[in-house]
């Protein structure tokens, strides 16, 4: 099995025992200045994870601690939108979560869709609406195929979240991210659409992966660095370009508050 040769490759090269998996997304790529005692793997050598094709997105896996926390980041994922099929970071979230994590925190870059909550701002995900409706879980069998998504986004870990915002003086939103298949960005009718579904942003990725994790077991924290207003709501000219531009921008500010987060996530002995 792919997920068998990849987890005796990381083990072989890791120091300590990860017991929190990260994922990073477009803008959040500092956060492994704050990996200490790294140890890099590229993609490429780890059987079933992804070939990256996304700017902004490297394709290494760092291996260290935060503080304490004993962390196993991926600097980049894989997208539904890049071939179709949306279980693609099913083999990587399945070695990270044998490795001992049991603990998935995700990032990404999104659009707002709220005057309030404007380009560079950061939004912490309560909760999340699937609108593809598509699923990593198809084909999987047994009775925990049938995964409870209340709660989907842990309470106790996004309260840590809020607190850490709190004691540095960031202003965290909170709202429900929707998940929009892509690459192509929303029309304006669609971003009405999703606004009155009662979305707060819109993006591309996260959604397949927290699935991937309830469906594992693992608590799940997300959240998202806005980088745009959605299509309508402002005079910008999207495109992945200002993206990465709007995200580089805030990148510092929001890598910092993230190792801090996951800095003090407790962990149970095993």
């Amino acid at each position: 099995m792919r997920e068998l040769a990849a987890l005796h490759s990381i083990r072989r090269r890791a120091l300590h025992q990860p017991r929190v998996a990260v994922v990073l997304g477009s803008g959040w790529d500092r956060l492994t200045d704050h990996v200490q005692d790294a140890v890099c793997i590229p993609y490429s050598e780890l059987d079933g994870f992804p070939k990256v094709t996304v700017s902004g997105h490297s394709g290494m896996l760092w291996l260290g601690h935060m503080g304490t926390t004993q962390v196993a980041v991926m600097s980049g994922r894989k997208h539904g939108y890049e071939n179709g099929d949306v279980d693609v970071m099913k083999v990587p979230l399945s070695v990270l979560n044998a490795l001992g994590c049991d603990v998935l925190v995700q990032t990404n870059a999104a659009g707002s869709l709220r005057p309030d909550m404007p380009s560079q701002s950061l939004m912490l995900i309560s909760d999340h609406i699937n609108l593809p409706q598509r699923s990593p879980l198809v084909g999987e069998s047994g009775s925990e195929r049938f995964v409870n998504m209340r709660d989907a986004y842990d309470p106790a870990l996004r309260a840590l979240a809020r607190a850490s915002a709190k004691e540095r003086g960031l202003d965290l939103h909170e709202g429900i991210y929707v998940w929009a298949f892509g690459p192509q960005f929303e029309t304006p009718a669609e971003i009405r659409m999703l606004c009155q579904l009662g979305a707060d942003a819109v993006g591309m990725s996260t959604v397949p992966e927290t699935i991937l994790a309830r469906h594992a077991g693992m608590r799940v924290l997300a959240l998202s660095l806005i980088t745009n207003m959605g299509a309508g709501l402002s005079n910008e000219q999207l495109s992945h370009a200002h993206t990465l531009a709007q995200a580089q921008a805030s990148t510092d500010v929001a890598s910092g508050l993230l190792a801090d987060i996951i800095g003090r996530i407790q962990i149970p002995a095993t």
